[in-house]
């Protein structure tokens, strides 16, 4: 049996129903956000996918989460 997703991961699939593009693509936004890598705040990240690309707040958090801890 499959382990269940667990964290950020999980609301993976609904992002991808609701704003009809994969994952990698919104990734690929929250990296060339101006200042990525070099202390981009967590917070700054959340409310440029909120405010110009539509997302929701546990939306927009789960991937810029998932995105940071993976370029860790």
């Amino acid at each position: 049996m499959a382990e269940k997703v667990q964290g950020p991961a999980s609301y993976f699939p609904s992002i991808e129903r609701k704003y009809g593009r994969p994952i990698e693509d919104w990734q690929a936004v929250v990296r060339s956000a101006p200042g990525y890598g070099a202390g981009a705040k967590h917070s700054e990240l959340v409310t440029l996918l909120k405010d110009e690309h539509g997302l929701g707040h546990g939306h927009a958090n789960a991937v810029v989460a998932y995105t940071l801890a993976q370029d860790k």
